[in-house]
């Protein structure tokens, strides 16, 4: 393709003096989009790995696991209806969602119940370790991708963001003492907690953070729309 810089032509006259409309995000809407529901649909299948490892999950599906022991509904049927639930608390917290914050809600859960669906379990650490470590990488690469796409943040990350908001304490002080929480009862009502948990806590963070860099969206052009999405990000880093 030739680089060379042919003279522009005269507007026409019914645009002379005004700007043409952008696009939300530069003009970069449809990558966005397919980023977001990527991310969001990896996020879901990663977490349904974990699940098949047996090896212990997120915080908060160990409580979305939890519940489902309880109730009888499936684990993503159930991450909905938490997920519902924490977009509630927003309300008091005056936090406001985003398209991404919605689709987090229905398609993360749809999404691990149809991968657990399709993937059966496993038996031997043979196959166990290498579900783990696959659920874990993946969970990361989803973050970065849904998180980068900057349509909100997740109901769980807004709580975070809002909590730390109200109260002037940290991030990373509300996520401890709500995951600690989460992790808790969801233990107490039969989730899995194991080294699968651990690894998952201490490696998500750097995870997210490169998958973040690797995925983020280019600077818009001059006087391009830039769409809000720093208390998102600020809830992966801090972790």
């Amino acid at each position: 393709m030739s680089r060379e810089h042919p003279v522009p032509s005269a507007p026409a006259p019914e645009h002379r003096g005004r700007s043409l409309p952008r696009l939300p995000g530069g003009g970069r809407l449809p990558r966005r989009l397919v980023q977001l529901y990527a991310g969001l649909v990896l996020y879901g299948a990663s977490s349904a790995l974990l699940v098949r490892s047996g090896l212990g999950l997120e915080p908060w599906n160990v409580l979305h696991q939890g519940l489902a022991e309880r109730t009888g509904l499936s684990i993503g049927v159930v991450s909905i209806f938490v997920g519902a639930a924490v977009l509630l608390l927003w309300i008091p917290l005056r936090q406001r969602p985003g398209l991404g914050t919605v689709s987090n809600v229905f398609v993360v859960g749809l999404a691990m119940d149809g991968t657990l669906a399709l993937v059966p379990d496993a038996h031997g650490l043979g196959i166990r370790i290498p579900l783990m470590a696959a659920g874990i990488v993946l969970n990361g690469v989803a973050t970065g991708l849904y998180i980068a796409a900057k349509f909100g943040p997740g109901p769980r990350d807004g709580l975070m963001t809002g909590l730390h908001e109200r109260t002037g304490r940290s991030i990373r002080l509300m996520r401890t003492l709500v995951e600690v929480a989460v992790v808790v009862t969801g233990f107490a009502l039969g989730g899995t907690l194991g080294v699968g948990t651990v690894v998952y806590a201490v490696t998500i963070g750097p995870l997210a953070q490169f998958f973040l860099r690797l995925f983020a969206l280019p600077a818009p052009p001059a006087g391009g729309v830039v769409a809000a999405g720093a208390p998102s990000e600020q809830v992966i880093l801090r972790r």
